[in-house]
């Protein structure tokens, strides 16, 4: 049997042009200056703003809100890009229900936070399309960095120490920079080539050069020796590019593959029509690469979607914001269910699931369950770190790293996904990338 046949239910063009062109448009379309305006007069402009805490960038929220408020919506982007270089993309990805936003006094008071999610974007947005670079950098030192991943943490860390005066060499294993703002969120949220257009923007600042398609340790690439001995000092911003496995029989059917290359997949697609996706579909996991793998198979035209995560809706790791909005595009939520096994001659076809409850020694598998048709199953319960150079320690999985971000190697430091202090969140990987640049200056100026 064909792999065609044995993948007949996975086909491309389940919709009309005019649909994909609707599904995967701007979800959350931008403010405009009277909104804008409206929207700042919301804000009490807090002394002790607990929003300013929630923040992992530290962004002095009520300062940038006063500047909308008194019509200079460039000097509030100012304010943002100091503290996070990729406030544009954090203005659109971030979960703000839960961070700034979920802060907010007027929750308490209204149920209702200020808009400052939307805010930020119309501040970062109106600079942007201007062209304008916030920041000069410094006068040359003559030392040199190489930082390793060109995603949230490392672009951030290379913007921080060119705008200091290093000279800064970006590589990457990918064609493209961005990390997974190019290539691992839903389309919906940053459509229209933003990802790249806030890496050129970034790279205004000058010292950077990308080098891609270069990935450490790779023959005929580089190792960690050879860096450190071409440069002053290296910042690893590698990522997660291991993905857990299901651990069942039946895994490498067809049909069967992470959400991760499904989302990478989708995102560098030129013409989604040509795309193709399942009849029935589950996504395993429940996180918001989960929830985005979900969406995008539903609005990509699959007509039953589920998504299955083993433990309660309200212990998912993605937001209950990012729930809802997967349930009002037609996505069924399966709570306290994990797969136990994988049915199908050559390609997936059923999924089977146990009902989980909790015990004495955590989750257990209970003696009911249910199946699920299943013609694509897309795997999204947890990335890995891949191979690390030998010189750096690693713990529990992730990169050990101190508060500044410096590894067990000599002039080696590390941050984003790949250490501890990661959450899987572009706005903290900003911040690690950012601190981890403070800390390699203040020792490359004391050298």
């Amino acid at each position: 049997m064909s792999n065609s046949q044995l993948t007949e239910g996975i086909v491309p063009g389940r919709l009309d042009p005019e649909s994909y062109c609707t599904n995967f448009a701007d979800h959350a379309p931008p403010l405009g200056a009277q909104e804008a305006r409206i929207a700042a007069d919301r804000c009490y402009f807090c002394h002790d703003a607990p929003c300013m805490e929630a923040c992992p960038t530290s962004i002095d929220v009520p300062l940038f809100i006063r500047q909308i408020s008194t019509g200079t919506p460039e000097a509030a982007a100012r304010t943002i890009f100091e503290q996070n270089i990729l406030g544009g993309m954090c203005a659109r990805v971030c979960p703000t229900e839960t961070l700034c936003e979920g802060a907010c006094v007027r929750m308490d008071a209204e149920g209702e936070p200020v808009e400052i999610g939307a805010l930020q974007r119309y501040a970062t947005d109106t600079l942007m399309a201007r062209q304008n670079h916030p920041f000069a950098r410094a006068s040359r030192t003559g030392k040199s960095v190489a930082v390793i991943g060109a995603g949230p943490a490392g672009l951030a860390c290379a913007h921080r120490l060119a705008m200091k005066g290093h000279e800064v060499t970006i590589y990457d294993a990918r064609a493209k920079p961005g990390g997974l703002n190019e290539y691992g969120i839903a389309s919906y949220k940053a459509p229209g080539g933003f990802a790249q257009a806030e890496v050129a923007w970034l790279a205004q600042i000058g010292g950077i050069t990308f080098v891609e398609n270069w990935q450490l340790g790779r023959a005929g690439d580089g190792a960690l020796s050879d860096l450190m001995a071409d440069h002053d000092a290296v910042f690893l911003g590698v990522g997660l590019s291991g993905v857990n496995a299901l651990r069942l029989d039946g895994e490498d059917k067809e049909g069967i593959r992470p959400a991760t290359e499904f989302i990478a997949e989708l995102r560098q697609a030129s013409d989604l029509a040509k795309l193709p996706i399942g009849r029935d579909v589950v996504v395993i996991g429940g996180g918001m690469t989960a929830v985005d793998a979900a969406v995008q198979a539903k609005l990509l035209g699959a007509l039953n979607v589920s998504l299955v995560y083993r433990r309660s809706r309200a212990e998912m790791p993605a937001s209950t914001v990012e729930q809802e909005h997967a349930l009002t595009h037609g996505v069924t939520i399966i709570e306290n269910a994990a797969p136990i096994a994988i049915h199908g001659n050559g390609a997936v076809r059923e999924i089977e699931f146990a009902y989980t409850r909790k015990g004495a020694e955590g989750l257990e598998m209970t003696d009911t369950g249910f199946r699920l048709k299943a013609d694509q199953v897309f795997k999204a319960i947890g990335q890995t770190l891949g191979d690390t150079p030998p010189q750096v320690e690693v713990a529990g999985g992730k990169i050990k790293v101190d508060g500044a971000g410096r590894t067990s190697a000599e002039r080696v430091w590390a941050g984003g996904d790949c250490t501890h202090a990661g959450e899987d969140l572009t706005v903290t990987a900003v911040a690690q990338g950012r601190d981890a640049a403070e800390d390699i200056h203040n020792f490359l100026m004391e050298g």
